[in-house]
């Protein structure tokens, strides 16, 4: 049974520091001189620890006495809820040896050595034997006792079970990995190491909102990165020896070729993450190092959003809402990669479906799949094109339709048509701004009289992060720094009433300074001077020009207008925003 005492005082008077804890609390700020002094009378009298008086009293939080025993050992103090618990670590040791030492490895320090979080770091012969166990040098830090049940309650694998699955066959992971099949995997106790090892990190990337996760295979091990927020981040280093294995599961799982190690393949995996349904699309790719997987994550509950939420001004949202609840014409979406094109063209659609309508999709792929809404998934080995696709669509008596990219001419001709001929369109374009979209038709080969006719509206988008509300830190801005970055005249000259925010980081943001993203969004209305322009093949400056004359807010004024906001940083609009 997991002892809950914490360090016994008399084992900590000999610590690195020779101070005792009553000392330390002191030199922390977390107890005062006077309350020393009671808690030592009291201590004659019921021989109770300085250190549990005082926590018994209130004078000191739990975390607080902890981090002193830490300091008067000399060692880390490990915060077991808010740290990131490496699963590679976690594994070397099993759930009936961590309960009996109470001890959980937290992270590798380096290639010889664990940092192993403990109840009882002073307990020498524990260490020992746990470096023995383990195979590695063991830095031992101070935990809190309760934290540790916590953690050690999800080690729920046994011995026997994992002896077991280390003899389960590839064909019958590949029974349990069929495509289709939902699994709660933090259910699962089937696990081999390997495939603990994959479930707990695909949990983990599901648990704090990843949008991608990376296994890329590196000389010396592979290595893991989520990407938050539009940021790849360092997550955890798998052993070399597991890479073959790790990658192996995952092919398994998105019901890959695992005997394939030449060519790209994709596939995709469909796991429920604490009752939440998540959509994973999988693409492998050759390296001179193995295999790297790059897994896409899509929470089904994303595509629910409502466009107030995705960061839509009320003025673009009037602006936007004008075109899409039109019978026909066409609705663009532009932007690079990664900007959110497909949200804001799901979140339009749950707007839009209503038993009246028909709405059909061609999608590469189908990203998210929702209910009462027709979606078709491009297959070119078949035949099956975004041109064909759409062709097949008019045929089946559509309302509205979305073509998830207009890629080629063919494409965009029908798209540009279907629209003249009735149908409301939704489809994206990549473009850097709203009136390079027109242009880009142009450029394809469909006719300008024809876009000037069916394109209705034009939204140019990025994704920023936003400011974590905990740790954000305000600042004046200068006359100059103002004028510098672009901001209105107006704004300029009230410089010294304004106040900005900058990130700088905490636990709750993963010490980024930031947390969640906002969309900013560019609108462009298709007004009759805009088409004069596209008819007389005019530039997209010229358009550009035109359309910030009739309300057109461009996507650097959107951002700058949330950065006086305080709801993002100047640097982040300059990292998005040329």
């Amino acid at each position: 049974m997991l002892s809950m005492q914490l360090p016994k005082e008399e084992t900590l008077q000999h610590g690195l520091l020779g101070k005792r804890t009553g000392e330390i609390l002191i030199e922390m700020g977390a107890l005062t001189h006077d309350q020393l002094e009671q808690a030592l009378a009291e201590q004659r009298i019921t021989h109770r620890r300085v250190g549990e008086i005082a926590l018994a009293k209130g004078w000191v939080k739990k975390h607080e006495l902890l981090q002193a025993l830490a300091r008067r050992l000399g060692v880390k103090y490990v915060d077991l809820p808010s740290a990131r618990v490496d699963p590679v670590a976690s594994d070397l040791i099993s759930q009936r040896d961590a309960r009996r030492y109470a001890a959980l490895p937290v992270s590798f320090v380096n290639e010889h050595t664990v940092l192993v979080a403990m109840a009882d770091p002073s307990n020498i012969v524990a260490v020992d034997d746990l470096r023995i166990l383990l195979g590695f040098d063991i830095e031992p830090a101070v935990a809190d006792p309760e934290d540790l049940v916590a953690a050690l309650a999800k080690l729920r694998v046994s011995d026997e079970q994992v002896t077991e699955q280390l003899a389960m066959r590839t064909s019958e992971a590949e029974e349990e990995a069929s495509l289709e099949e939902l699994r709660d995997i933090r259910e699962q106790v089937d696990a081999a190491p390997v495939v603990k090892l994959v479930n707990g990190i695909l949990a983990r990337a599901a648990d704090e909102s990843a949008s991608d996760a990376h296994f890329e295979p590196q000389a010396k091990g592979m290595l893991v990165r989520f990407r938050h927020d539009g940021v790849l981040h360092e997550t955890l280093t798998i052993p070399k020896r597991l890479q073959a294995g790790v990658t192996s599961r995952l092919k398994i799982m998105a019901d890959l070729d695992i005997a394939e190690r030449r060519v790209p393949q994709d596939g995709r995996i469909g796991l429920t993450v604490g009752g939440r349904p998540i959509d994973m699309r999988v693409a492998s790719l050759p390296t001179v190092y193995g295999e790297k997987i790059v897994i896409r994550l899509l929470d089904r509950s994303n595509v629910m959003l409502r466009l107030e939420e995705l960061g839509f001004s009320e003025q673009a949202l009037s602006r936007y809402k004008r075109s899409f609840t039109k019978p026909y014409g066409a609705v663009l979406v532009t932007g690079p990669t990664g900007s959110g094109k497909s949200t804001t063209l799901y979140a339009t659609l749950n707007i839009l479906n209503t038993a009246e309508k028909n709405i059909i999709t061609v999608e590469d792929p189908v990203e998210y799949r929702l209910a009462g809404i027709n979606q078709v998934q491009i297959n070119p080995k078949a035949g099956l094109t975004f041109a064909s696709g759409l062709r097949s669509i008019l045929r089946c008596d559509p309302d509205i339709i979305m073509v998830g990219e207009i890629r080629d001419r063919d494409t965009a001709q029908i798209a540009v048509e279907s629209a003249l001929t009735g149908h409301l369109v939704l489809s994206t374009l990549h473009t850097n701004d709203a009136p390079g979209a027109l242009t880009r038709l142009t450029e394809m080969g469909v006719e300008p009289f024809l876009t000037a006719s069916a394109v209705d509206c034009v939204i140019a988008q990025r994704l920023v992060r936003r400011l974590c509300e905990a740790c954000k830190e305000k600042y004046q801005p200068t006359e100059e720094m103002l004028q510098r970055l672009g901001f209105e005249e107006e704004t300029v000259s009230r410089w010294n009433d304004i106040v900005l925010y900058r990130a700088s980081g905490c636990s709750r943001c993963n010490s980024t300074g930031y947390k969640g993203r906002l969309g900013l969004y560019e609108i462009m209305m298709v007004t009759e001077a805009v088409e004069r322009l596209i008819v007389d093949r005019k530039s997209a400056d010229e358009i550009g020009r035109v359309a910030r004359a009739e309300g057109m807010v461009s996507l650097r004024d959107d951002g700058l207008e949330r950065v006086l906001q305080g709801i993002t940083s100047i640097e982040e609009i300059s990292r998005v925003i040329v």
